[in-house]
């Protein structure tokens, strides 16, 4: 008794200590208005045109692709195709709209039947690009060489046997080429090569675009690892990697009033505030550009040789985008009621698409189960109601299918259904189904998170009860069995363990000893809550006097020379958010504080909207709150799993510690929009992931919080 008081009075000094530097604060709601969230779809093109797109125009208000095929025309939703000849290499336009195309070797006007071959002496030369300077005068440049043609052909001496990659004419009149021996200029009728004297030599004399900007009397060129800008008004500029420019070469340029396109080998870039990088199929039908034709200030074409991918900027709030996500969940991943994994047979086609069962299949039900809670107390919405309750009966069902009080299944699948390779696998008395054991520390997390939302938020009358006692007979039966889960087998499961003797003494416990104290702290304050059995909470006051759980869970995320488990911060953040919500004692709350200052001091960099939303509701105080915001646009509509490759980038620096599998890693974070899709346990530094497009995220991780974030009222629609 002594012991225990001593006890006591030391976390009482020590409360009041901590609390001197940790407070609140007032947390400023944001308000939510219309943002542009970026989507992209696949530009059609007839069967006939094949899918090699060599350029991109707009003549006479009509957008118009070249092919290798011919000519395709767009207007009022419709192609008019003009297929004729092959093998078509680039094109061009002159002052009276007529289309000229090039093949290796000829040059034709696409109304007329007569090609104009290249002369003798270009016979083993090759067209690379086209201008029309002057309505007589067309410049040819080609593998070896610079040719003009006004019915008849002339060599550019000065150019001869470099390659012309580009040509491009400034608003003098100045005739310019982009070569791999130089940036040429025609000026005053003489040619000068710029690199002789002038431009630096660490641009290694290799051009392979151009972009001439008349109302700007500048020219802007793409080089082997930069783009830059040559301004007649001494405005020059260059962007290389160490500014921001994710890759190279520069293959084409095209600006905007508000934005500069490029494109490279490896995808497509968008500069405007800041850098933007888009590759993989989530983005483009390929991922050499060809061309790229911005249409409007939102929207833009991207020529590639497997077709055009067209990325826009719509106008949409993020309560419509949360439909969309709920849209999505009841078409292809509501599977037995919970929220499961959907894979496509063929990669990106959701028609093909079909449910299967998961390892952590109670987690990412309970992520949902926890959203549509979070939404029907913030909205109301009978919908939401509808489907917290189907939710919840169906992980209900995971601890009652069993047929062992207190312990759910990990997953459940009918008999004649795949299990998938691996796991404990138990047949129903019935022969009807059989569900997963070996339940891990994972599924409880989950579980304990979602129903005192349920039960507090959603639940009434009958429901409310069986609320009341699934989480009598969980936490019964872990409390009973000396905090483990205990299987079919009568063994503890790998994972669900929480008890003293192991957490505290064993060594292979010691990496999860501040994570499981913060578990099963959160669980048993939780329970009381939901129960109101004192045996819950006589048990969370033993672990914290007698076996120090307390002084475990403030240091709970381990990082720094430890291996980071970025899996285990759903982990910890799930339960931070429901020991915070329910205990109140003022003596061990500067404790958790600290604890949960730490770990986000740790989590803060890596961008993830849930974990800022629940260090705000913890702490309380603004913990990037509008990070989480930004995050939340920037989520892609697109939830297929493409696989995303970030390795060959510049701007993206990397990590001289790879992570705990070996693999390589950036310094921060990749951009959301530009890395594969993951809910919160993966390595979002991590350079390539993804799953070849074979299968589609639900979007919970997008729901919850925003939702979390509206019920909180740091989000505001109105």
């Amino acid at each position: 008794m002594k012991k225990q008081k001593q006890i006591q009075l030391f976390l009482i000094i020590i409360s009041i200590t901590l609390s001197i530097t940790l407070y609140a604060q007032d947390i400023q709601s944001i308000k939510l208005l219309n943002y542009l969230q970026e989507v992209k779809t696949d530009v059609k093109l007839p069967d006939e045109a094949g899918k090699n797109v060599v350029k991109l125009f707009v003549v006479s208000e009509k957008k118009v692709a070249i092919t290798s095929n011919g000519t395709y025309k767009y207007e009022n939703g419709k192609w008019v195709s003009r297929t004729f000849g092959s093998g078509w290499k680039t094109a061009t336009v002159d002052s009276n709209g007529k289309i000229w195309l090039a093949s290796q070797q000829t040059i034709q006007e696409e109304n007329s039947q007569t090609p104009i071959s290249l002369p003798e002496l270009a016979k083993n030369d090759t067209i690379l690009c086209l201008l029309w300077e002057s309505d007589q005068l067309l410049q040819v440049g080609t593998t070896n060489g610079l040719w003009s043609y006004n019915g008849s052909w002339t060599e550019v001496r000065f150019a001869k046997g470099k390659r012309i990659n580009a040509l491009a004419i400034d608003k003098r009149n100045d005739l310019w080429a982009a070569t791999p021996a130089g940036m040429l200029r025609r000026m005053n009728g003489s040619w000068i090569n710029l690199d002789v004297d002038m431009l630096a030599a660490g641009l290694k004399h290799n051009y392979l675009s151009l972009e001439s900007r008349m109302d700007k009397d500048e020219m802007l060129f793409g080089g082997l690892f930069t783009v830059g800008c040559i301004a007649e008004n001494g405005d020059h500029w260059i962007l290389r990697g160490a500014d921001g420019l994710p890759y190279g070469p520069i293959t084409s340029i095209r600006s905007t009033d508000k934005s500069l396109w490029l494109g490279t080998p490896q995808g497509a870039i968008r500069k405007d505030e800041s850098w933007h990088y888009y590759a993989g199929k989530r983005w483009l039908s390929n991922n050499k550009i060809i061309d790229i034709l911005p249409i409007d200030r939102h929207t833009v074409w991207i020529a590639t040789p497997e077709g055009i991918s067209q990325i826009q900027e719509v106008q949409i709030t993020l309560e419509e985008k949360a439909a969309k996500f709920e849209e999505r969940i009841r078409l292809r991943h509501d599977r037995h009621g919970q929220v499961s994994k959907s894979v496509l047979k063929i990669p990106g086609d959701l028609t093909t698409s079909y449910t299967i069962n998961d390892d952590n299949d109670g987690l990412w039900t309970s992520i949902y189960l926890a959203a549509e809670c979070f939404r029907y107390a913030t909205t109301k919405d009978p919908e939401a109601k509808k489907n917290a309750i189907k939710t919840y009966l169906a992980m209900e069902r995971l601890e009652t299918i069993t047929g062992i009080p207190g312990f759910p299944a990990r997953s459940i699948v009918a008999i004649n259904e795949s299990t998938g390779e691996g796991g404990e696998w138990h047949p129903t008395p019935d022969k009807k189904w059989k569900w997963k054991g070996d339940t891990s520390s994972d599924e409880l997390v989950g579980h304990m998170f979602a129903y005192p939302l349920f039960y507090d938020l959603v639940a009434e009358g009958e429901m409310k009860t069986r609320v009341k006692n699934l989480v009598q007979r969980i936490m019964g039966h872990i409390v009973d069995h000396d905090f483990h889960l205990i299987d079919l087998d009568g063994k503890p499961t790998r994972w669900a363990v929480w008890a003293p003797d192991s957490i505290n003494f064993k060594p292979n416990w010691w990496y999860e000893r501040g994570i499981n104290s913060l578990q099963i702290l959160s669980f048993l304050k939780a329970a009381y809550h939901v129960t109101g059995d004192q045996k819950f909470e006589s048990a969370y006051q033993m672990l914290i006097q007698k076996h120090h759980y307390i002084e475990n869970m403030i240091q709970q995320k381990m990082y720094g020379p430890f291996d980071i488990n970025h899996s285990d911060d759903e982990l910890a953040f799930l339960p931070y958010y429901i020991l915070f919500r329910y205990a109140k004692e003022p003596e061990l709350r500067p404790f958790y504080e600290k604890s949960m200052q730490r770990s986000w001091n740790v989590e803060q960099a890596d961008r993830i909207p849930i974990w800022n939303i629940i260090a705000s509701s913890a702490l309380e105080k603004d913990c990037d709150l509008n990070v989480a915001l930004d995050e939340l646009q920037q989520i892609p509509m697109d939830m297929i799993n493409w696989t995303m490759n970030n390795s060959q980038r510049w701007d993206l620096p990397k990590d001289q510690m790879d992570d705990r599998f070996g693999k390589a890693q950036s310094i921060r974070p990749i951009p959301t929009p530009e890395r594969a899709v993951s809910k919160w346990n993966n390595n979002n530094y991590k350079y390539d992931q993804g799953a070849g497009g074979f299968g589609e995220e639900d979007g919970s991780y997008f729901l919850l919080p925003y939702w979390m974030g509206r019920y909180h009222q740091y989000f505001n629609e109105k």
